[in-house]
């Protein structure tokens, strides 16, 4: 990689605290960012020691190995401006920076618009010969279609979309990737990857967690647009897209708006047959006490807020026709999981009918581990022709296997100008289009409760063809 800058706005936040400097920390151990010049920009009024302590506090938290060695090393790569987001302040940065430079969004969603337009009123966005400028947005993308279109014109006033990385760490993250590798690599699954031989995709996403310290964004946000709109749908485009004709980054991005625009319309007059929203009510989470949703600090006594949020997708394409894909996703429900189901249709009846077959499910284990489990059916072991259903199991990663975190992933992606696993615009818009009827039909009436440490509501199974029922997740919390 050649000589590059890094320009982390929001560097004294959680996201550059937690994740950012973390990812960068390691990067600098595999020796892939030798010469990187990292440049943290706040508007707090620090020099340079007062952030290198700063984000030596944060190491010496978040790497559980973390020394000094290494610190000192990572920390002459290190710099830092103090400054607004006003292109005058942001000026500043100029006589810092290489010619090739990244910018990293790290603020909150309300400014990204802003950022974007004062770094290119400062002239920080252009590019010349072969040198680059870059710059990564956070997601969300938008509240919904109309305000994502408006950030998409603010940005785009100084910043072409092939400098635009909107990033999504579950696109980073390993087993992500590997669903794709996995259906497209076996030929076991490639020919019996379509309708014909699947019964129905399920996507999920559950937390114990409650909002924690993030009640007023996620009091604006709420789980459809914090989870569904974006994670789980990128998870849902790389299930069903068509195998691509090469490796090429935008040739994947155009299979998956493919996938995206192939959905069946939405329609906010009938909600209530494909969407389902619920909201968190008092109850016990592993063993802990939980409070209502609106008693949490910071939440309104009468939001309408959902804090679980489930799908039924319809993909009208010869793959896809007639395969529901469902996806849910919510907080304070029984466990920590995260999995992509495909449910395989049950095989004609070569069997004596009183004979019982389980159900075949390809599952993809995302959270709390890695992995695949295939779901199978075998001969108990005895005298009598029974059966008993059977788990084949594979860890994702094995002993002494380095395992790349998300952040690490995408930041060395966008630092090399690889944008396969980052967001175009028409991926956001498309996502959006499919989900804002239901945004829409929500702003009137209340979320369905459920109880903390359940599965979410009752009323979720509404949206399910005739014979599908969710998975369970008190199972999958002993199947690890």
């Amino acid at each position: 990689m050649s000589r590059s800058s890094l320009v982390i706005l929001g560097a004294s936040g959680d996201l550059t605290k937690r994740l950012l400097m973390p990812s960068l920390f390691r990067l600098h151990r595999l020796g892939l960012i030798p010469d990187l010049n990292i440049i943290g920009y706040s508007i707090d009024k620090w020099d340079r020691d007062a952030f290198l302590k700063h984000i030596h506090d944060a190491l010496a938290e978040f790497i559980t190995d973390f020394n000094e060695t290494e610190w000192k090393a990572f920390s002459e790569q290190l710099d830092f401006v103090s400054g607004s987001l006003e292109a005058d302040a942001l000026r500043a940065l100029e006589g810092k920076l290489t010619p090739s430079a990244l910018f990293y969004l790290a603020l909150p969603p309300t400014l990204f618009g802003q950022a974007a337009q004062a770094i290119g009123e400062a002239g920080l966005s252009k590019e010349e010969g072969d040198n680059w400028r870059r710059i990564i947005i956070e997601k969300p993308f938008g509240t919904d279609l109309a305000s994502a279109k408006l950030l998409r014109e603010q940005v785009h006033a100084y910043w072409d979309e092939s400098q635009v990385y909107r990033i999504d760490h579950f696109l980073g993250k390993e087993a992500t990737q590997n669903l794709m590798i996995f259906r497209f690599a076996n030929r076991v699954l490639a020919p019996v990857w379509n309708a014909e031989h699947i019964e129905q995709v399920q996507i999920t996403y559950a937390e114990t967690l409650g909002v924690e310290n993030r009640a007023v964004y996620y009091d604006h946000s709420g789980a459809m647009r914090d989870m569904l709109q974006n994670h789980l749908m990128q998870l849902l485009t790389l299930a069903a897209i068509e195998p691509l004709g090469r490796w090429d980054g935008e040739i994947l991005r155009d299979h998956k708006v493919e996938v995206l625009k192939s959905i069946r319309p939405t329609d906010d007059m009938n909600a209530n047959d494909w969407a389902v929203r619920g909201q968190y009510c008092a109850g016990q989470v592993n063993g802990e006490t939980a409070t209502d949703y609106c008693n949490e600090p910071g939440i309104p006594v009468d939001t309408n807020t959902e804090t679980f949020a489930a799908l039924r997708i319809e993909i009208d394409n010869w793959r896809w026709k007639g395969v529901p894909f469902y996806l849910r996703s919510g907080k304070r429900l029984a466990n920590n999981y995260a999995e992509i189901a495909v449910q395989f249709k049950a095989p004609a009846g070569a069997l004596p009918g009183d004979v019982e077959v389980d159900n075949n499910w390809l599952v993809f284990r995302l959270s709390p581990t890695m992995g695949m489990d295939m779901h199978m059916t075998a001969k108990l072991p005895g005298m009598h022709l029974n059966t008993h259903g059977i788990t084949l199991s594979a860890p994702y990663t094995q002993p002494g296997q380095y395992e790349v975190s998300a952040y690490e992933q995408l930041l060395i992606d966008a630092l090399n100008g690889e944008g396969a696993h980052f967001l175009r615009f028409d991926e956001v818009e498309w996502a959006w289009r499919i989900i804002d009827p239901a945004l829409k039909a929500w702003q009137q009436g209340m979320p369905d409760l459920y109880k903390a440490g359940t599965q979410g509501p009752d009323t979720q199974s509404r949206i399910m063809r005739s014979g599908h029922q969710w998975r369970s997740l008190f199972e999958q919390e002993n199947s690890e």
